[in-house]
C-alpha cells in the first residue's frame, strides 16, 4: 500500500519517546549545531499541512477521510508477531518486549481472543481495500497519533490524472476557455433592472459570486482528449473541493472489499464498522484569530447569521461549497419564504377586514343582544343546565374575524399563490439549472446499496447451493412480497393508532366538559368550551410531536426491509412513508374539528351517544370555524417553535456538550496532549454526521400545507409561516456551516419527489379549502337566507332561521336538567341549532325543507368553486412558460457557440493534416531516386502513394 513511509505512525508503545529520523536529518546535505537541531524540532509540522488540510508533505491536499477504531494492545501484540515472524534485527529492542513472557501471553490471549479475531478481522479488510484504493490511483496517509484515542485517521488525495479521468467517467460539465457575452436587456427594462439593482443593493450579500454577470464560460464535459478546450492555467483550482471530494466518494463507492461480507463500496463497510465514518472536510475554520479566508468563514458571516436574516442568500456559494443537491433545497426555501411576503399582507388586511367589521355584523349583534331572550338547550346531559346565547357573545364575535366575505376570496387567492408559486419555482430551477451547466444532466442509476447486495449474495448462494445455477440474480416482488405486506400492514396500524388517539382526546372533551360544567361558578361555565378546546388542542400537539419522531424511525425501518436496490428508490420510498405517517398525524385533528365535529350530534331527545354514556359534543353557536382556527394556529405555531426551531437548537446543542465533557475528561489525563491543536480531520470528526435533507423538506411540506389547505380558517397563517422561515433558513444554514459535518456534494436538477407532493397538496387545498367555506363556516347559510328567507333584504333575523325548538317535556328519562329553574324562570321551549320541524308540527323534530335547501347550495358551491379555481390555476400555469425566454436563447446559444468551436477545431486540424500532406508529398518527390522512378508517370505516382499509406 502507497503510504508516506517518511510520516508513518509510529507504535502505540513508542509514542512516549520522540525519535528522531537520522535519515531524513542526513539528507538535508550539511551537519547540525546541536542547537540548531533542537530549534529545527521547535517547528511546529502541522502548521506545514495547514493543521490537517493537507498531507504533511503540505502539497498534496486532503480530498476525504475514512475513519476507524482501533485498540492498541492488539496493535501492539500484532506488531511484535510480525517483528518475530520477519525476523528483523534492524527494529529496536523495545519493540520485542511488549508482553512480560509467554504464560502470561497466552491467558491474555484466551482472555481477549474473541476480541483480537473481530479487531484483526476488521484491519484485514481494511488493508485490503485500502489496497484496492491504490490501485484505482487514489494515494493515502494515516494517522493514528490523534488526540482522540483509540481513533485513527486515513488521508485521501487524488491526483491529477485520477481526477481527469473520473470527471471524463462522471461527464462533469468544466468552464472552457471559450467566454460568450450574456444576452442584456435594453431600453425600458434595462432602466428598470438598474434601479432595482440600486433599491436592493443594501440587502444583497457581499459575496462574489452573487454579482451580477455579463459574460459566463462556455461549459462542455470534461474529456482527457480535449484538454487543450479547457483553462488548465492552475490545475490546483481547476477542480474544487466540492468536485474533487465527489470524485473520491465515486471510486469508494465501486471500489470492492471481497472479505467483507458484502462486495461494494464505502458503504458496507461503514455498516459493518470496519471504518466508523467517511467524510469530505471543511475548508478551515470559521471564526478566531488570524483564520486564513475560506468559503466556510465566508458562509458564516454572510449566510450563516442572524444579524444578516434581511438579506438574500448567496445561492452560488451555498451551491459552490455544499454541491446542487442542497444549494437546490436552500434555493427552494427562499423561493417559498419570498413568494409567503405578498400572501402574508393579504392574510393581514383579510383580518384586519374582520376586525373592522365585526361591530357591523348583524348575527353576532343578534347573538350579544340580551333582549333577544334566546334560551338554549342543554349542552349534557343531567349536570348541564339551560343557558343564555348571549352568555357566547364573545365566542360569535370572534368567529367573525374568520369568517366573513373576504376569507372566501383569500381561499381563491391562496389557490392561485400555490400555482404561481410552483410557476415560479420551475422558471427559478431553469435559471440556476443554466447557471450551475446543469441543463443536459441527466441522473444514472446509482450503485447498489450494500444491504441490496448482501441479499442477491444470499439468494444466488442458496440457488447456486439447490440448482448450481451461477447467473446473476436480481430481487423480484416475490422476494420483497413479506416487506410489501408488512409495509401495508404496519401503515395501517399507524393510521388506526392516530384515529385512536384523535379518539380518545374526543372522549377526554367530552368528559371534561360533562365535568366543569358541574362547576357552581357562572365563570367556569361561561370558560367551560374555552378550557376544553385548549387543553385538548395541547394535548393533541404533544401526541402529534411525539409520533412525529416515532413514525420516522418507523416509516425508515419500513423502507429498510423492503430492500431498495439503489438510495435514490430507498429516499423517495422513505420520503412516501414518512409524508404519509406525518401528513395523517398533523392533520387528523383538524380534520374532525372541520369535517366532524357537530356534524353527527342527533338532536335533544335523540342524541348519538358513545359507549352509551358519552354524548357527542356540539359546535359553538357560532360554528365550528372559530375552534378550527384555535386547533389549527396552536398545532401550527407549537410544531414550528417547539419541533422545529426548539429541537433544531437544543438536541444540538445537548449532543455537542456531552461530546465536550467526554472530550474534557480525556484531556484532563493528558494535559501536553491538550495543548496541541487539533487537526482539520479531529476537528470534524467530533460535528454531527450529516443525515441528508428529508427531515428539513418534510417540516416545510407539513407548514406549506398548513398555509394552504385549511387557509379559509385562518388568514394569518402564511405570516407565522414567514416568521418562521426567516429563521429557519439562518438556523439551518448555521447547521450546516458550523454543526454537521461537510456533505459529499451530490449533483441533481431538480428537488425530486418533493415538487410532486407540493402539487398534490396544492390541489387538495383547493378541495379542502370549497369543504370548509360550505360546510364549516356560515357563508353558504347566510347567502341562502339573505336571497331566500330574508324580509327585507338585510341578515336581521338569520339566528332565529338558524334555531330550532324543542319542548321540554319531549326529553328522555333521565337526561333532564337537574336543576331547571337555574335560569331564575321554568323553561317550556329551549332552542337548539340545526334545520328541523318545531315540536307543534305534524311531523316534528323531522329534517325541514330549509336544510335541505343550504345543503343543494353547498354542495353547488362545492361544485362551481372546485371547477373555477382549479380552472384559473391550469390557465395561470399554462400562461407562465416553464423555461424564461432569455434562459432559452442562453441555452441555445451555447449550442450554436459550442458547434462553432468544434467546427473551427475540425477546420483547423483539416488544415494541418493538408498542411502535412504537401510538406511531406514535397520531400518525397525532391528526395525520390532515379533508379526507382524510370518514367515520369511513374515518378508522379510514386509522389502520389506516400500520402495515401499514412
Amino acid at each position: 500500500m502507497r503510504v508516506n513511509k517518511k510520516y508513518s505512525c509510529l507504535p502505540a508503545e513508542e509514542k512516549g519517546i520522540h525519535i528522531i529520523n537520522i535519515r531524513a536529518i542526513e539528507d538535508i546535505g550539511y551537519d547540525q549545531h546541536e542547537s540548531t537541531l533542537l530549534n529545527s524540532l521547535s517547528k511546529n509540522p502541522d502548521a506545514d499541512c495547514k493543521y490537517g488540510l493537507y498531507f504533511r508533505d503540505g502539497k498534496r491536499k486532503v480530498d476525504y477521510i475514512l475513519v476507524y477504531h482501533y485498540k492498541k494492545s492488539s496493535a501492539g501484540r500484532m506488531l511484535t508477531r510480525r517483528v518475530h515472524h520477519n525476523d528483523s534485527s534492524a527494529r529496536s529492542t523495545k519493540q520485542d518486549q511488549p508482553l512480560p513472557g509467554k504464560g502470561a501471553q497466552l491467558e491474555m490471549g484466551e482472555s481477549e481472543a474473541h476480541v483480537d479475531y473481530h479487531e484483526d478481522d476488521k484491519r484485514f479488510r481494511r488493508e485490503e481495500y485500502e489496497g484496492n484504493l491504490v490501485e484505482a490511483g487514489l494515494e493515502l496517509e494515516h494517522d493514528e497519533d490523534t488526540k482522540i484515542h483509540g481513533i485513527g485517521f486515513v488521508k485521501i488525495h487524488a491526483p491529477w490524472n485520477v481526477l481527469c479521468r473520473e470527471a471524463e467517467f462522471l461527464k462533469l460539465k468544466m468552464p472552457t476557455k471559450k467566454m460568450y457575452q450574456i444576452n442584456q436587456t435594453h431600453g425600458l427594462l434595462k432602466k428598470i433592472n438598474s434601479v432595482i439593482q440600486k433599491i436592493t443593493e443594501p440587502i444583497q450579500p457581499k459575496v462574489a459570486e452573487h454579482k451580477p454577470q455579463t459574460v459566463k464560460r462556455l461549459s462542455y464535459p470534461f474529456s482527457r482528449e480535449k484538454q487543450h478546450l479547457f483553462d488548465l492555467s492552475d490545475k490546483d483550482s481547476f477542480f474544487d473541493s466540492k468536485t474533487r471530494s465527489t470524485i473520491v466518494y465515486e471510486i469508494l463507492k465501486r471500489t470492492t472489499c471481497t472479505k467483507a461480507k458484502y462486495s461494494m463500496g464505502i458503504t458496507s463497510l461503514l455498516a459493518n464498522g470496519v471504518y466508523s465514518a467517511a467524510y469530505p472536510l471543511h475548508d478551515g475554520d470559521y471564526e478566531g484569530e488570524n483564520v486564513e479566508p475560506n468559503d466556510r468563514k465566508l458562509l458564516c458571516e454572510e449566510w450563516a447569521s442572524y444579524g444578516v436574516f434581511y438579506k438574500y442568500q448567496p445561492i452560488d456559494l451555498v451551491r459552490k461549497y455544499f454541491g446542487e443537491k442542497i444549494g437546490l433545497y436552500f434555493a427552494w426555501l427562499g423561493v417559498y419564504t419570498q413568494m409567503l411576503i405578498p400572501a402574508s399582507i393579504v392574510g393581514i388586511i383579510v383580518f384586519l377586514y374582520g376586525c373592522a367589521t365585526v361591530d357591523e355584523n348583524i348575527p353576532s349583534m343578534e347573538m350579544c343582544d340580551e333582549r333577544n331572550n334566546i334560551t338554549m338547550c342543554p349542552l349534557c346531559d343531567r349536570t348541564c343546565s339551560y343557558w343564555k346565547m348571549s352568555s357566547a357573545c364573545a365566542t360569535a364575535r370572534a368567529s367573525h374575524l374568520f369568517d366573513n366575505p373576504a376569507t372566501v376570496f383569500f381561499s381563491v387567492f391562496m389557490a392561485l399563490w400555490a400555482a404561481t408559486f410552483m410557476e415560479h419555482w420551475k422558471r427559478k430551477q431553469m435559471r440556476l439549472n443554466y447557471r450551475w451547466d446543469l441543463t443536459g444532466f441527466e441522473e444514472e442509476e446509482d450503485h447498489p446499496r450494500a444491504e441490496y447486495e448482501a441479499k442477491v449474495l444470499e439468494k444466488s448462494l442458496r440457488k447456486e447451493h439447490k440448482h448450481k445455477e451461477t447467473d446473476k440474480e436480481k430481487l423480484t416482488w416475490k422476494d420483497r412480497f413479506p416487506a410489501y405486506l408488512t409495509n401495508f400492514v404496519g401503515i395501517i396500524f399507524m393510521v388506526g393508532l392516530t384515529f385512536a388517539i384523535v379518539f380518545g382526546v374526543i372522549i377526554y372533551r367530552i368528559s371534561t366538559a360533562a365535568a366543569l360544567a358541574i362547576s357552581s361558578t357562572p365563570s367556569g361555565r361561561s370558560s367551560v368550551r374555552v378550557t376544553v378546546t385548549a387543553t385538548a388542542v395541547i394535548i393533541n400537539l404533544v401526541v402529534i410531536i411525539i409520533l412525529d419522531e416515532v413514525y420516522g424511525c418507523i416509516a425508515r425501518w419500513l423502507t429498510q426491509i423492503e430492500v431498495p436496490k439503489t438510495d435514490k428508490n430507498f429516499e423517495e420510498r422513505l420520503i412516501f412513508k414518512a409524508f404519509l405517517l406525518k401528513f395523517v398525524n398533523a392533520y387528523t385533528p383538524i380534520f374532525y374539528v372541520a369535517f366532524f365535529k357537530g356534524r353527527f350530534v342527533g338532536r335533544p331527545g335523540d342524541y348519538v351517544y358513545i359507549f352509551h354514556s358519552f354524548r357527542m359534543e356540539e359546535c359553538a353557536p357560532g360554528g365550528c370555524l372559530m375552534e378550527l382556527c384555535i386547533q389549527l394556529s396552536i398545532i401550527m405555531l407549537g410544531k414550528q417553535l417547539i419541533q422545529n426551531n426548539l429541537f433544531e437548537i437544543g438536541i444540538p446543542k445537548m449532543k455537542k456538550f456531552i461530546r465536550y465533557m467526554k472530550l474534557k475528561r480525556r484531556r484532563s489525563l493528558d494535559h501536553e496532549e491538550h495543548m496541541k491543536k487539533k487537526q482539520r480531520y479531529e476537528v470534524d470528526y467530533n460535528l454531527e454526521p450529516f443525515a441528508g435533507l428529508t427531515p428539513e423538506y418534510m417540516e416545510m411540506i407539513i407548514q406549506f400545507g398548513f398555509v394552504t389547505l385549511f387557509v379559509a380558517s385562518f388568514p394569518l397563517a402564511p405570516l407565522f409561516a414567514l416568521l418562521n422561515n426567516i429563521i429557519e433558513i439562518r438556523l439551518d444554514a448555521k447547521k450546516f456551516v458550523t454543526e454537521l459535518r461537510r456533505p459529499v456534494a451530490v449533483r441533481a436538477k431538480d428537488i425530486g419527489i418533493w415538487y410532486n407532493i407540493l402539487r398534490g397538496i396544492g390541489k387538495l387545498a383547493v378541495i379542502i379549502n370549497a369543504f370548509v367555506i360550505s360546510f364549516t363556516s356560515d357563508f353558504i347559510p347566510r347567502l341562502v337566507y339573505l336571497y331566500m328567507y330574508s324580509e327585507n333584504g338585510t341578515m336581521h333575523g338569520f339566528v332565529n332561521h338558524t334555531l330550532s325548538s324543542f319542548n321540554v317535556s319531549d326529553f328522555q328519562a333521565g337526561t333532564a336538567p337537574n336543576d331547571p329553574m337555574d335560569l331564575g324562570y321554568e323553561v317550556q321551549i329551549c332552542r337548539y341549532k340545526d334545520y328541523r320541524e318545531p315540536p307543534w308540527s305534524e311531523n316534528k323534530y323531522d329534517i325541514s325543507k330549509d336544510f335541505w335547501a343550504v345543503l343543494a347550495a353547498r354542495l353547488a358551491f362545492v361544485i362551481v368553486f372546485q371547477n373555477l379555481v382549479m380552472f384559473m390555476s391550469e390557465f395561470v400555469d399554462w400562461i407562465i412558460p416553464d423555461i424564461p425566454k432569455d434562459i432559452s436563447q442562453q441555452i441555445h446559444k451555447e449550442k450554436v457557440l459550442m458547434v462553432e468551436v468544434f467546427m473551427r477545431e475540425e477546420q483547423g486540424k483539416l488544415q494541418m493534416l493538408e498542411t502535412w500532406k504537401d510538406k511531406k508529398k514535397g520531400e518525397n518527390c525532391n528526395n525520390h531516386s532515379p533508379r526507382l522512378s524510370r518514367s515520369r508517370s511513374g515518378s508522379l505516382s510514386s509522389c502520389h502513394s506516400y500520402p495515401l499509406e499514412v
